[in-house]
Parts: C-alpha cells; sequence; structure tokens
C-alpha cells in the first residue's frame, strides 16, 4: 500500500485529530460555537439529526438537549470518550458512530437535519464531502454548517503553518476554503434552496497574550501539534515557527488579550 492511498489518508487524518486534546479546544475555546449552529438551524424535538465530524460533541449534545435524536459522527472515535461524559454530565443521550465524512454509512434521506461544526470542512476532498451531506438530508430537511473563513484568524493560521507542514495529498483541498461564500455555493449548487450566508464572529478571551494562544495550540490542537511533529528534527523551523503564530495571535488581539474570529454560518435547505 502506498502513502497516497485513500486508506492511508484517513488514517493519517484520523491520527492527526487524535494528537492533542481536541476536546479541551472545544470545551475551552470555542464552547459557544455549537449551540449556535443549532439555534440558527432552528433544532428541536424530534428532529433526526447527523453532526458530521462532531469531535467530542460540540454541536450533537446541544442538538440532544434541544429534543433531537442525534446521532454524532467522526473519523476519529478517540474522541467519542470525552464526548460520553461531556453528554453525560448534561443529562443527553445520543449516539456516537465512526463515520468518513467523504463516504458515511447511512442511507439517503435519512436526517431532516445534517449539521458540522468546524468539522466537514476538514475533510480533504470538499464536493465529495458536500455530496454526502446533502445525499442524507430528506428533501425539505436543513443544512446547516460553521467553517472558519480564509480572512479570519484560523485561516490565517493555516495559512501560516503551510510552509512548515508536508504538501497535501493530490487534489486535497485547503479546509478554510469551507469558508468562502462563493466555495460553498459552487458545492451545494442547485440542489438547496434558502441558501444564507452569513459572517460572524467568536469573542476569544482565553489567551492572555499570542504565546499563551500558540503554546496551548501547540499542545492541544491537532492540525498544530502535526505541523510541529513534522518538523521537530529541524530546531530553526520550529523557532519560526513559535515567532510567526505568536505574531498572528498578537496582530488579532483586539485588546486585553481579546480576539475576534470570523467564521461563516451556512443554512440551507434540501431540495
Amino acid at each position: 500500500m502506498t502513502d497516497s492511498s485513500p486508506i492511508d489518508l484517513k488514517a493519517k487524518h484520523r491520527a492527526m485529530w487524535a494528537l492533542g486534546d481536541y476536546p479541551t479546544v472545544a470545551t475551552e475555546v470555542i464552547p459557544g460555537l455549537g449551540r449556535r449552529l443549532v439555534e440558527a438551524c432552528r433544532i428541536g424535538p424530534g428532529q433526526r439529526v447527523l453532526d458530521i465530524a462532531a469531535g467530542s460533541g460540540n454541536a450533537a449534545i446541544p442538538a440532544a438537549e434541544a429534543g433531537a435524536d442525534v446521532v454524532a459522527s467522526d473519523l476519529t472515535p478517540e474522541l467519542f470518550e470525552a464526548g460520553r461524559r461531556l453528554a453525560a454530565a448534561r443529562d443527553v443521550t445520543l449516539r456516537w458512530q465512526v463515520a468518513d465524512a467523504e463516504a458515511l454509512p447511512f442511507a439517503d434521506a435519512e436526517f431532516d437535519a445534517v449539521i458540522s461544526c468546524v468539522g466537514v470542512m476538514f475533510a480533504p476532498f470538499h464536493q465529495t464531502a458536500a455530496d454526502e451531506l446533502v445525499r442524507v438530508t430528506e428533501q425539505g430537511g436543513t443544512i446547516g454548517l460553521i467553517n472558519w473563513t480564509p480572512t479570519g484568524f484560523i485561516g490565517q493560521m493555516f495559512a501560516t503553518m503551510r510552509p512548515f507542514a508536508p504538501p497535501p495529498p493530490p487534489g486535497a483541498q485547503p479546509p478554510p476554503l469551507w469558508g468562502d461564500e462563493a466555495h460553498v455555493r459552487s458545492l451545494l449548487g442547485v440542489r438547496v434552496t434558502d441558501l444564507e450566508l452569513r459572517r460572524e464572529k467568536a469573542v476569544i478571551d482565553r489567551f492572555a497574550d499570542g504565546v499563551e494562544f500558540r503554546d496551548f495550540f501547540k499542545a492541544n490542537y491537532g492540525p498544530t501539534v502535526a505541523v510541529y511533529k513534522a518538523i521537530a528534527a529541524e530546531p530553526a523551523r520550529v523557532a519560526d515557527l513559535d515567532r510567526e503564530l505568536a505574531d498572528l495571535a498578537v496582530r488579532h488581539d483586539v485588546g486585553n488579550g481579546r480576539m475576534e474570529w470570523e467564521y461563516l454560518l451556512v443554512t440551507a435547505r434540501r431540495r
């Protein structure tokens, strides 16, 4: 089996998100994003909801709290244990299932709502993932996404890390493209109606300064951990990336250690 095989690529993708501690990122840095998505999609009692690339349940758990029948799916089951603990602490039940966003193990039109909170955007082949999320949504059902934008802080963080990272596989597209309105329109095409695209900002006040941000992401955020792992034998490049990530956070500080991270909120109906 070659390094470029689909199976190998999925294994690497799963392993990347198992690095660090993504549940801590979700609960300490962006805890409100999932609830914002659930509210925007008007998820309520009795709905069948699929959360794609759910991680530890940032959106899936609020959807269950709203009374929906929820499946939290992710390629990386190592994230589920933290999600189960969070769900138990909040006294809700949902189903956790290993699933590849580009080959979902669900029937056509199985769900009333299909959502993803900064999740499906990381599947490397965007059109394939978009086709799958549309396929499993019933006619008239809701599609809802929150994606980091290319011009926002996280999009700029990925641009900063790109020169230090191994080259992506052929045909893979950068995750923040899912935060570009024209790209999302192209991916969903005529298969949806009532498409709304809104740029909003998550207020982040978790970090006192750029160094604290960098060190937190360096230790906990899978993609950042993976980039540092790739250059671990090159101290000069590690020092360069250290400086660039800290400087990026400083440039985005809007006062008193507070940052605003732009995302694109997408809602639509399946035709």
